[in-house]
């Protein structure tokens, strides 16, 4: 028996259920994902040993893409959403093949009952999730109590009664997530429960932790000799890539080298859109004042005629002088402006205020940018606007009252820092002096300028209908409506065929990395280089919407030469300069790192006999510095949580021997990271004696505990040796 069917069986249960958007419950985490090609071609991936087949795997896609789309009411998903989809349906099976079969093992589960409590007697926080608007947090009305906001499990009860099956089933599914989502906690749960730290160890920790140990040391630099004077063996690689496999594991991935060819318009294509836009700046000329909007819009790709006035300065460079000396109906270009062509037509011209001391009172209906509270519509707010000029014209005098009154205008309220009777700018409406640069929208500051001294009148802008008066005003200046017909130069057919082209020669003449190379240096191409591509990128610096590119690097061998391929507004000719399997590079191809650990190592090697002769014949730091020919320098106060010490990066190794060295005592020769260090402890403070750990031991547990949440899902992950190949069929 269900939850559902559960509470339908208990009395006293009434109506309803939610319409929100439900979606499956997966455990959401970044995924390994291997690279090795399968034998099988319907093969999405591995899990755990278990093959997911393409069929299996991209019938649950499409359900639940059609899922998605029912709930959000959609005809179709983008391509982030259905990514996002399949990515959901590959962590679901994770979480099947791997998760689950843990919990399985444990015996851990939810019962009817409990779940039930989860439901409805106290909701888990996941359904209070569904059960809230996304946008704002709060809890549905329907399911909230009226006085505490708080889920109310009488309302739960009440509208699990009435459902639709649809509704149902969106249920169905809610119970589903929420018990795996409990499951989930208390796996997690028992594995915290499981980890301790012991009295002996809280005790261990704090000892080393606040042991305080002033140092001198000397250090002899890896640096100081050259890499050149190390003689390094095949025997010598071999011997320590073997003792270190494990420092050279690796994801899968793949490096490319390519050139782009750049699809950009010709110097053909320009001067077709030129003739085109002569033929339009003669039309321009004949059109009356009544068809210049019509034809603007049809003509320009912007599809936009601009009704504003402009001052001095504020057009292009390209008209601005000729617009303010020309009669009104000039027209002037086409004119080449960035990647196309402008005309322009003077409209209109008119003189206007150069400054402007003005005072309003907004009128913002919903939805304007005004104020979240306002909740009368448009026209309401326009009839209003209207009403209160009418007012505000015979009775100026009564302005401040109707801006405390009426105004949605937040500046009107006082600053804090605002004694009364002080004034600040918004107080009673007034912004004082504008000119065309203020920090206005464009309706509010043309009311001002373009109207005379004492006018009242109305603006309307994005955060409503603006009544202002112009108090006073200053200077005068011309203004000038001038609208432009803009069209863009794009590469035509014969362009974009010339390109690729020019591509597929390039591609077909040098089919080997190393001709590709050559090509490159030949013809001075620039050679772009992507490093570490994974199998599941979706993203390539460079390179738009990439995943044909990527499908093609792990479709195909090293050094293999691309063909043309389209992405954006360029063509890419790519070869594979490298490729890495998932788990030990083999040594060739970390032949370089391994040859630079093995001169470290000898250096090492040599730097410590060096310290051993000198130890063996000078008693002081100092003395053995000298001999050594490097610096002595010092620390203080360093424990086992010391980060760094003076003159040198991170050195562990250093800082782990002398947090534990007896006062007055040398350590032997230690290899850090930068050289070889030997180190003298001048003096040790202990530290402070506790007679109770308790807390120390509880301080650590509380640090260890939370990496379970995300530690033990990956080590899950990472024991079930995933292959992710979904990338390969979407």
């Amino acid at each position: 028996m269900s939850v559902l069917e559960k509470i339908r069986s208990r009395a006293g249960l009434l109506v309803g259920i939610i319409g929100v958007a439900l979606v499956v419950f997966i455990l959401q985490s970044a995924l390994e994902s291997g690279n090795f090609f399968f034998n099988s071609p319907n093969t999405v991936g591995e899990i755990a040993g278990k093959s997911i087949d393409y069929t299996t795997f991209n019938a649950k896609v499409q359900e639940t893409i059609e899922i998605q789309k029912r709930n959000s009411g959609q005809s179709s998903l983008d391509q982030t959403a259905i990514d996002n989809v399949v990515q959901q349906v590959w962590n679901q099976f994770v979480n099947e093949l791997v998760i689950q079969k843990e919990y399985e093992k444990l015996g851990i589960s939810v019962s009817d009952e409990e779940l039930y409590d989860l439901m409805v007697e106290n909701p888990h926080p996941t359904l209070i999730r569904y059960l809230s608007d996304p946008q704002t947090g709060q809890i549905a009305p329907m399911f909230a109590d009226e006085k505490t906001g708080q889920a109310s499990p009488e309302k739960i009860r009440q509208f699990t009664q009435t459902m639709t099956d649809e509704q149902e089933s969106q249920w169905l599914q809610i119970e589903d997530v929420v018990r795996q989502t409990r499951v989930y906690e208390k796996y997690n749960n028992l594995i915290k429960k499981g980890l301790y730290v012991t009295s002996a160890a809280a005790k261990s920790a704090y000892t080393a932790q606040n042991t305080m140990v002033n140092i001198r040391y000397a250090i002899k630099n890896y640096k100081s000799v050259a890499d050149s004077v190390v003689t390094v063996t095949d025997e010598d690689l071999n011997k320590y890539y073997n003792a270190h496999k494990n420092e050279f594991k690796q994801e899968a991935a793949r490096k490319i080298e390519y050139v782009a060819f750049d699809i950009a318009p010709s110097q053909e294509d320009f001067d077709a859109v030129m003739e085109d836009m002569k033929s339009v700046a003669e039309d321009f000329k004949t059109k009356k004042a009544d068809e210049d909007s019509a034809f603007v819009i049809a003509e320009s790709d912007s599809r936009f005629f601009d009704k504003s006035f402009q001052t001095p300065g504020s057009l292009s460079p390209l008209i601005d002088t000729t617009m303010f000396k020309a009669e009104v109906g000039t027209v002037v270009g086409p004119f080449r402006e960035n990647a196309g062509y402008i005309v322009a037509k003077l409209i209109a011209t008119k003189n206007a205020a150069d400054s402007a001391k003005v005072r309003h009172i907004l009128i913002a209906y919903q939805g304007s940018g005004a104020s979240p509270t306002v909740t009368r519509s448009k026209e309401e707010a326009k009839k209003m606007a209207d009403s209160l000029l009418a007012v505000v014209k015979k009775e100026k005098n009564k302005f401040a009252d109707f801006v405390e009154k009426f105004s949605d205008d937040g500046g009107k309220a006082k600053p804090a820092d605002k004694k009364d009777g002080e004034y600040y700018m918004g107080k009673g409406g007034d912004y004082g002096w504008i000119n065309s640069t203020s920090g206005f929208v464009e309706p509010f500051k043309n009311a001002g300028l373009d109207n005379k001294k004492g006018d009242v009148v109305i603006a309307e802008s994005n955060y409503g209908y603006h009544i202002i008066e112009v108090l006073d005003s200053k200077g005068s200046q011309k203004k000038v409506q001038v609208v432009t017909i803009d069209k863009a130069v794009e590469s035509s057919s014969k362009t974009v065929q010339d390109v690729f082209a020019t591509a597929n020669k390039f591609a077909n003449e040098n089919r080997t990395n190393e001709a590709f190379q050559k090509a490159v240096v030949d013809n001075k191409l620039n050679k772009r280089i992507a490093e570490n591509i994974k199998e599941n990128d979706k993203s390539v610096a460079g390179i738009e919407s990439p995943r044909a590119l990527v499908k093609w690097v792990y479709e195909n061998e090293n050094g293999t030469v691309s063909e043309p391929m389209e992405f954006g507004s360029k063509y890419i000719v790519a070869v594979i300069t490298e490729v890495k399997e998932k788990g030990i590079a083999p040594l060739e191809q970390v032949k370089e790192a391994v040859t630079a650990k093995v001169i470290t190592e000898k250096k090492a090697e040599l730097f410590a006999k060096e310290f051993e002769t000198a130890l063996a014949t000078n008693k002081t730091i100092d003395a053995i510095g000298a001999a050594m020919k490097v610096n002595v320098e010092q620390a203080q106060n360093v424990n086992f949580n010391t980060n760094a010490i003076p003159g040198s990066a991170s050195e562990p190794s250093v800082i782990g021997v002398a947090s534990v060295l007896k006062a007055n005592t040398f350590s032997k020769p230690i290899a850090g990271k930068e050289g070889v260090f030997l180190v003298y402890a001048e003096a040790v403070t202990p530290a402070p004696a506790q007679t109770d750990y308790k807390a120390y031991q509880q301080a650590q547990m509380m640090q260890v505990q939370p990496r379970v949440d995300y530690e033990v899902y990956e080590a899950l992950k990472e024991n079930a040796n995933i292959i992710d190949h979904v990338v390969k069929f979407y």
